[in-house]
């Protein structure tokens, strides 16, 4: 049966209630703005008449009947999915929704290095344990790329007792892998394929982008609404496969999300989706037009590397991106963080993120052709008055783990802290990450090498936000004792 895009059930069902003019004795206490007005004059009238509680008029996320299943249908319809569900805490849940629908403790499960903490944090609660496979490496730019298929292929043969494997769709720079070839791989082998699809929602409506999830037959995927499909922030999607049991994965989110979903983060998903499939198409045209602009003028300013498609190479680089601006920066003498610090303190532009040898700037609906150009012109400005001498910078973004224990087993454990010229050798007990783009330095249950301090240190030179560690200055670590 054909759905009717151009409904939004959960938006409509708050636009009656606040026409009912409902008097209020439920939570929560601001009483659709009343109580708290100086919030209603920051936020708006409009917007707190309807932040709101569950209720039967308004369906209930957690069991959903009425108007929260008409959209997560429609949402699901528009993606090409089996099932759809919306998620009210971020697409950090949706990732560790997938990985406890499929795992549980001691089982194994397939992933790539550079996955967002978010998949790691799910081995840390269920207890399964990661093999992962090195994605390649870009030596140039020095940033991971996409799963080979030959080292998938080579991680399924060695490991067929796995349950799954967790692909990045896009990874945070655009590299996509060879999905189709991986979920065939996989399924052959008996196990279900999981995407993060955090920067890849207009995947599913652009036209001459890389595959999506849903589209080559992977089991799950989750997919950041806010990032790329115009939602508020922290609203996503999880989408299933014809083979997943649905009634069994609303079991599972139920564990994590909150049962006070707010009518604000998902009347945006509503909104969104219907935007999006009835506009996708010439919304990511736009959007893609502006990014190729953006690469082809950054090229011509000399020491800069916008990198997009001309890095495809057919297998750890099968696709790639074409609404990312991503640049590389060390060959100015310059860290990305450096360059992402001085385009919000200098220049007013806030881009995406820096890492030690790259900035990522995204582009949305939202921009025009003259933001674009101030990027590209404060970029110009920066190469001529801060071009540095690059000789002695840190050029890999990737360092290989040797994993000693699993997540779980590392984080639960007694620990010692450790100053971090004292840590060498020892298996680490937390998280130490630069965020964005919120991809693990260490892990707990890794072995802290030489490489990986350097690669710290480095980073915090360099101004980059270090996270994950209890000391939050992250001086010391905590170690396995």
């Amino acid at each position: 049966m054909k759905l009717d895009q151009s409904r939004a059930p959960v938006f409509e069902a708050l636009s009656e209630y606040r026409e009912n003019r409902i008097v209020s004795f439920d939570v929560p206490g601001h009483k659709q703005g009343k109580g708290n007005p100086e919030l209603t004059e920051f936020l708006g009238r409009q917007c707190m008449s309807v932040d709101v509680n569950s209720m039967k008029p308004l369906d209930n996320l957690i069991h959903p009947v009425s108007v929260i299943k008409e959209a997560e249908e429609l949402m699901a319809d528009a993606f090409g999915a089996a099932n759809a569900f919306f998620m009210v805490n971020g697409t950090s849940c949706a990732v560790q929704a997938m990985v406890m629908s499929v795992c549980k403790r001691g089982d194994k499960i397939i992933m790539p290095r550079n996955v967002h903490r978010s998949s790691i944090n799910a081995l840390i609660v269920c207890g399964a344990v990661p093999v992962y496979v090195n994605p390649g490496v870009n030596k140039q730019l020095g940033i991971p790329l996409g799963m080979s298929v030959a080292s998938v292929k080579r991680a399924v043969e060695e490991n067929p007792d796995a349950k799954a494997i967790i692909v990045n769709n896009p990874t945070y720079y655009g590299v996509c892998s060879n999905l189709r070839e991986i979920v065939r791989i996989a399924h052959k082998a008996g196990m279900k394929v999981l995407v993060d699809e955090a920067h890849g929602t207009h995947f599913y409506f652009g036209d001459y982008m890389p595959l999506s999830a849903m589209s080559v037959g992977a089991d799950m995927a989750a997919v950041s609404m806010h990032k790329t499909g115009g939602s508020l922030t922290q609203s996503s999607a999880l989408l299933l496969g014809k083979d997943v049991n649905p009634g069994y994965v609303r079991q599972i989110i139920n564990l994590t999300q909150t049962t006070s979903a707010s009518y604000l983060l998902m009347s945006s998903l509503d909104i969104s989706r219907k935007n999006l499939a009835l506009n996708g198409k010439q919304i990511f045209e736009k959007v893609t037009s502006l990014a190729s602009y953006g690469i082809r003028e950054i090229n011509k300013l000399g020491g800069l590397y916008a990198f997009s498609r001309e890095l495809i190479n057919g297998d750890d680089v099968f696709d790639f991106d074409p609404t990312k601006i991503s640049v590389h920066t060390r060959d100015i003498g310059l860290a990305g963080i450096e360059v992402y610090d001085i385009l919000r303190d200098r220049y007013d532009i806030q881009i995406e993120f820096g890492d030690i040898g790259n900035i990522l700037a995204i582009v949305s609906v939202g921009d025009k052709i003259l933001n674009v150009e101030r990027l590209i012109s404060a970029l110009y400005e920066i190469k001529r008055l801060y071009k540095k001498d690059p000789a002695g910078m840190l050029e890999n973004e990737y360092i290989e783990p040797k994993v000693m224990c699993s997540p779980q087993e590392a984080f639960y454990s007694n620990k010692k802290q450790l100053p971090l010229n004292e840590a060498q050798g020892q298996v680490c007990a937390e998280f130490v990450m630069c965020y964005p783009p919120g991809i693990p330095i260490l892990a707990p249950g890794e072995l802290i090498t030489k490489e990986a301090l350097e690669y710290i240190k480095y980073a915090k030179e360099k101004g980059c936000s270090l996270t994950g560690a209890e000391d939050m200055n992250t001086e010391k670590l905590n170690v396995v004792n």
